[in-house]
C-alpha cells in the first residue's frame, strides 16, 4: 500500500470522525466514541468489500450490515452519507432533531440504508444471525448450477455491551451450530464502557468463547491498522464457519484527551476537544464539510451501480432458464405482497374444516391443523420453537427440521426465547421468508424486548403461545401466566389473539399471515376447549370481538376471551333459566376490535346493559370494556399446583360463579339506578 493511498484512507476514516463529533456536539447528545473509535474498520469494509448500491437500498443480493451497538449510530449515518445514500448532509445536521432521519439510534424504515432497528444491546447481533441463516435457506432453495442469484454477506458492529446481554450467547451459539460462513461480526473491543473500563465486570475470554461456539476467530486485529483489517476480511470471505474479528481499538480515536476513556463513549466532546481533535487528525475542513477528494473517494454510487447491474444479468440469466423460481423469488421479496390463492384457500379450508368437525380440541391443537394445511401451500413458512414443538405443536405434516449445519423450514432454537425471537426477527428483516415461533405463554417474558423490537419495526413476524392460563395446570404458578396477555397487549402495534375454539384459531391465524405491517401473538390452551358456535362467523371473528349468543330481552353481557367463553356461555345458559338473558361476546382480538368503527364496537359491546369480563388473567385491561359500573372476573394473584380443573373452581373461574357474579352486578346496577347509554 503506498504512501498516497494509506494518507486517503486514513482520511476517508477521519470524515466518519469529524462528522460524527460535529453531529453530536450539535444536537449536544449521542455517542461520538465508538464512530471514532470503528471509522478504520469501517472504511476498510464499506469501500474495500461491502456489496451495495446506494441507489437502491433494498436490492435482493446486496449485503446486510447491522450496527448492532446501535448508540454508535452516526457511525452508519455517516458512511451512507458519505456512500451516496439518500441521506443528505442537512440530516446529519440534524441528528436526533424531531421528524429527523438521523435518529438516535437507527430505525429501519427511517432512514434509507438501515437494515434493522438497534440499540438494546445484543439484539443486533441476534438479527443479523436471522439475517444470515434467511441467506443460507434462500440460496439452498433457489440457487442453480452456475446461478447463484442468492450470494451475500452480513456483516455485523458490536461491542462489549451486546456480549455482556445474554442474547448474544443465544444467538452466537445458534450460528456456530448451523455453521453460517456467511456472518462476520467485528468486535470493537476498546475495554470501556458507560461505567469506565470494562475489567472489572466483563473479564470473559471472549475469543475463546466464540472458538468454543464452533466460529473462526480472528485474534488481536489492529483496529486502525488498514493492511491488518484488509487481511483479516479476506481471510473472513475464505471461512467455512461464521467469524469473528476481535479488533483492538481506541474509543474516541483521534481525542487528544478523551480518547480510551469512558468520557468519549455517551457524550459530546466539546468545542475546545473538538477543536483539539481536527488538529491532531490533520483534519482542516469545517464542521459538515468534505474536502472534494474524500467526498469522490467515499462514493460508491458507481461501483454500487456496477455491482447491482451485473447481478440483474445474471438474474436475468437465470430467469430465463428457471422461470417459475425467478417468479417466486420475487414475489417473496415483495413487502406489499398479498397471501396466495393457494394459501388463502388452505386457510379457508382449515377454517372451513374447524367448523364442520365442532370438536372439543386444545387450541394448540386447532393451530397445528391449521399448519397442516398452510405448510404445503406456503413455501416462505418458516416456523420454529424454543425445544418445545411436542408442547407448542409448532410443526406440521411434511415439515422439514433445521438441525445442525443442515436446512429446513422448522427450526430448533434450543432453548433460547429470546434469541428466537431476535432471529426470527432478522428472517422477517432479510425478506423472502414468513417466520413463526413458539414457547410457553409464561415464557414470553424472555422474548418480550424482541416482541417489542417486532412491532418498533413492523415486521409481521407470529409468535405462537401455548399453555395460555392456570389451565396448564399442575406445572404450578411458575409456569401459569397470569399478567402475560395484558402485557403483550400493553405493547403498540401487537396483535394478541386468545381463540375460543378451533374456528377462532384458523381465523386468528389468517389474520395474522394477512398483516403485514406488524406482529401476532397467537396464546392457546393446553386444555381441549368446545367448539363455541356454527353459523357464519369467521368475518366476524376477524373484527377481533363480535355477538356469539344474542337472546331476545338481554340484560346483562359476558364478554370473555379464549378459554373462558365456554365458562360464559354455560353461565348464560344458567342465567336463562332464571328467566336473566346474557348476551356473550367473545374477544379473541382486543387490538384488532378497537381498530374497528364506533358503530361496530357499540353495537358488539353495549353500553347500554351492565358487562361483566371473564379472562383467566390480569383483569385490568378489562375494565376499559365493562365501564366503571361494571366488573371482571380474573385473576390478579399467582396460581397454585393443581389440576386445571380445580384451579378454575379454587378462582372462581366457572359458570356457577360467573352467573352469581352476574347477579351481584345486576342487583347493584338496578340498586344504584345506572343505566350508561351508546
Amino acid at each position: 500500500m503506498t504512501t498516497e493511498i494509506l494518507a486517503l484512507r486514513t482520511q476517508c476514516a477521519n470524515a466518519i470522525r469529524a462528522l460524527a463529533m460535529d453531529a453530536v456536539q450539535a444536537a449536544n447528545s449521542g455517542h461520538p466514541g465508538m464512530p471514532m473509535g470503528m471509522a478504520d474498520i469501517a472504511e476498510a469494509l464499506w469501500r474495500h468489500r461491502l456489496r451495495h448500491d446506494p441507489a437502491h437500498p433494498r436490492w435482493i443480493d446486496r449485503d446486510r450490515f447491522v450496527v448492532s451497538n446501535g448508540h454508535g449510530s452516526m457511525l452508519l449515518y455517516a458512511l451512507l452519507h458519505l456512500s451516496g445514500y439518500a441521506l443528505p448532509m442537512e440530516e446529519l445536521r440534524r441528528f436526533r432533531q424531531l421528524h429527523s432521519r438521523t435518529p438516535g439510534h437507527p430505525e429501519v424504515g427511517v432512514t434509507p440504508g438501515v437494515e434493522t432497528t438497534t440499540g438494546p444491546l445484543g439484539q443486533g447481533i441476534g438479527n443479523a444471525v436471522g439475517m444470515a441463516l434467511a441467506e443460507k435457506l434462500l440460496a439452498e432453495e433457489f440457487n442453480r448450477p452456475g446461478h447463484a442469484v442468492i450470494d451475500h454477506r452480513t456483516y455485523v458492529f458490536l461491542g462489549d455491551g451486546c456480549l455482556m446481554e445474554g442474547i448474544s450467547h443465544e444467538a452466537c451459539s445458534l450460528a456456530g451450530t448451523w455453521r453460517l460462513n456467511k456472518l462476520v461480526a467485528f468486535y470493537d473491543d476498546n475495554g470501556i464502557s458507560i461505567d469506565g473500563e470494562v475489567c472489572g465486570w466483563f473479564s470473559d475470554d471472549t475469543p475463546g468463547r466464540f472458538e468454543a461456539y464452533g466460529w473462526t476467530v480472528l485474534r488481536d486485529v489492529d483496529g486502525h491498522d488498514a493492511a491488518a483489517l484488509d487481511a483479516a476480511i479476506a481471510k473472513a470471505a475464505a471461512a467455512d464457519r461464521p467469524v469473528l474479528v476481535c479488533c483492538k481499538t481506541r474509543i474516541g480515536q483521534g481525542s487528544p484527551n478523551r480518547a480510551g476513556s469512558a468520557k468519549a463513549h455517551g457524550e459530546a466532546l466539546g468545542e475546545a476537544e473538538i477543536a483539539l481533535t481536527r488538529q491532531a487528525l490533520g483534519w482542516s475542513a469545517p464542521p459538515f464539510e468534505l474536502p472534494p477528494d474524500v467526498a469522490e473517494a467515499w462514493s460508491a454510487r458507481e461501483s454500487g451501480a456496477a455491482l447491482h447491474a451485473a447481478w440483474q444479468a445474471r438474474f436475468a440469466a437465470y430467469a430465463q432458464e428457471y422461470p417459475a423460481l425467478a417468479r417466486e423469488l420475487l414475489r417473496r421479496h415483495r413487502a406489499d405482497a398479498p397471501l396466495t390463492a393457494q394459501v388463502e384457500a388452505a386457510l379457508a379450508s382449515a377454517a372451513a374444516a374447524a367448523q364442520q368437525r365442532q370438536a372439543a380440541v386444545a387450541t394448540r391443537k386447532a393451530s397445528q391443523q391449521v399448519l397442516d394445511e398452510l405448510g404445503p401451500a406456503m413455501p416462505e413458512l418458516i416456523g420454529g420453537s424454543a425445544d418445545l414443538t411436542g408442547s407448542n405443536l409448532t410443526d406440521w405434516k411434511g415439515h422439514r427440521a433445521l438441525k445442525g449445519a443442515g436446512t429446513g423450514n422448522h427450526v430448533h432454537y434450543g432453548v433460547r426465547e429470546f434469541g428466537m425471537a431476535a432471529i426470527m426477527n432478522g428472517l422477517a428483516l432479510h425478506g423472502g421468508l414468513r417466520p413463526f415461533g413458539g414457547t410457553f405463554l409464561t415464557f414470553s417474558d424472555y422474548a418480550r424486548n424482541g416482541v417489542r423490537m417486532s412491532a418498533l419495526m413492523k415486521l409481521p413476524v407470529i409468535y405462537v403461545f401455548t399453555h395460555d392460563s392456570i389451565g396448564l395446570g399442575e406445572d404450578g404458578p411458575t409456569h401459569q401466566p397470569v399478567e402475560h396477555a395484558s402485557s403483550l397487549r400493553l405493547i403498540p402495534d401487537v396483535d394478541v389473539w386468545r381463540p375460543a375454539d378451533a374456528t377462532e384459531t384458523a381465523v386468528a391465524w389468517r389474520q395474522a399471515l394477512r398483516r403485514m405491517d406488524g406482529p401476532s401473538c397467537l396464546l392457546l390452551t393446553r386444555q381441549a376447549l368446545p367448539h363455541a358456535g356454527g353459523g357464519e362467523r369467521v368475518e366476524s371473528i376477524a373484527r377481533g370481538a363480535y355477538i356469539l349468543w344474542r337472546p331476545e330481552a338481554e340484560r346483562v353481557a359476558l364478554l370473555a376471551s379464549g378459554s373462558e367463553v365456554a365458562v360464559a356461555l354455560a353461565a348464560a345458559a344458567l342465567l336463562d333459566k332464571e328467566g336473566i338473558a346474557a348476551r356473550v361476546v367473545s374477544v379473541p382480538c382486543m387490538d384488532v376490535f378497537e381498530r374497528q368503527h364506533a358503530d361496530w364496537r357499540h353495537a358488539v359491546i353495549p353500553r347500554h346493559l351492565p358487562r361483566l369480563a371473564v379472562e383467566a388473567g390480569s383483569t385490568g385491561l378489562w375494565w376499559k370494556f365493562v365501564g366503571e359500573h361494571g366488573d371482571v372476573v380474573g385473576l390478579d394473584r399467582f396460581g397454585e399446583s393443581a389440576p386445571a380443573g380445580e384451579l378454575f373452581r379454587l378462582f372462581g373461574i366457572t359458570a356457577e360463579a360467573v352467573a352469581e357474579r352476574a347477579r351481584r352486578l345486576l342487583a347493584s346496577v338496578s340498586h344504584a339506578g345506572v343505566r350508561e347509554t351508546a
